[in-house]
């Protein structure tokens, strides 16, 4: 039987080759607004630990706030949110108060933060209380699409609590899922109501699936939720490596934009993470390509408006 792939466990295996992804280069016109990036990994070894990252793992290395300001230069990008990186449990509010600094010091691109969270711990209601109002920290998430994750989770009566106390924090949730569990995800955002979700990664469907119908009845399914952001990045996870084209993944990239609506879908480069596939430019070229014949001011709301709506930044 052939099981699921995991983000984690694929960062386990080989870097494809570097060899540059040729796409077209797309300036954005003079009446167009600048870039916000909602989500970013950032890791120092030597400051945290990163039980998921094996030693021998192509990615087990530093990625600094310099490298992604390298990445992103010339690309318009002013603004990102931190992603968290599974820290140990035990530094969880360590990195928080890190990037929480990061933030408040205004010398980076970065101005908010989702930091990572272990919701059915003990100690979480405090965890999360402290957060109410922060300037700087937006939101919480736990990965849910590794085999730690028991299953039923979300349906659990204390799962659903918590993420519905977030909501009277004013916090929002990521959903970082496998596509299979989307109808799960549904289940739980219509439950909190008032609480705001982010899924991530397009909810992780396949991009050389030959038949992605049953991720599109489910994308569908969630989307009528209008307390669900969907957040368009990660997909060069499953893309062939520095050789996809803008038509590989334009299906995803639409069906995601019409189901949840110019109004609830938000950009990110999943940077480090979207090396595996491709670099920024690449994922940044090809989305301006494909949304090209969309309206500017749609245009205008994924790639900045929707984030500073979503997070609350200033202009």
């Amino acid at each position: 039987m052939n099981h699921p792939i995991t983000r984690r466990g694929f960062l386990q295996g080989t870097i494809a080759g570097a060899a540059a992804l040729a796409t077209t280069d797309l300036a954005f016109g003079a009446d167009e607004q600048s870039v916000i990036d909602t989500h970013v990994h950032v890791w120092d070894l030597k400051q945290f630990k990163l039980p998921w990252l094996k030693p021998d793992a192509p990615f087990a290395k530093n990625f600094l706030i310099g490298d992604y300001e390298k990445a992103t230069d010339g690309q318009n990008v002013t603004k990102c949110i931190y992603m968290e990186v599974d820290v140990d449990v035990t530094q969880k509010q360590a990195e928080a108060e890190w990037i929480r600094g990061v933030c408040e010091k205004g010398k980076t691109p970065f101005v908010g933060a989702v930091i990572g969270a272990d919701v059915l711990g003990e100690g979480f209601a405090k965890y999360a209380k402290q957060f109410k109002g922060d300037k700087y920290i937006k939101g919480l998430r736990q990965v849910l699409h590794n085999d730690t994750t028991p299953a039923g989770l979300v349906a659990k009566a204390d799962f659903v609590k918590r993420m519905q106390l977030l909501g009277e924090l004013g916090l929002t949730f990521d959903l970082c899922v496998r596509h299979a569990e989307i109808p799960d995800m549904t289940k739980l955002v219509t439950e909190c109501a008032g609480t705001t979700f982010v899924l991530d990664h397009c909810g992780n469907p396949n991009v050389q699936a030959e038949d992605n119908t049953a991720w599109k009845k489910s994308i569908d399914a969630i989307a009528k939720n209008k307390n669900v952001y969907g957040k368009i990045s990660g997909i060069l996870f499953t893309a062939k490596p520095y050789k996809w084209t803008p038509e590989d993944i334009a299906p995803i990239v639409n069906h995601m934009f019409d189901s949840f609506g110019p109004d609830r879908v938000i950009f990110a480069s999943d940077w480090p993470v979207c090396l595996q596939g491709g670099t920024f430019k690449s994922w940044l070229d090809a989305l301006k390509l494909i949304l090209k014949e969309r309206k500017l001011a749609d245009r205008q709301k994924f790639f900045h408006d929707n984030a500073v709506k979503l997070y609350g930044l200033k202009v």
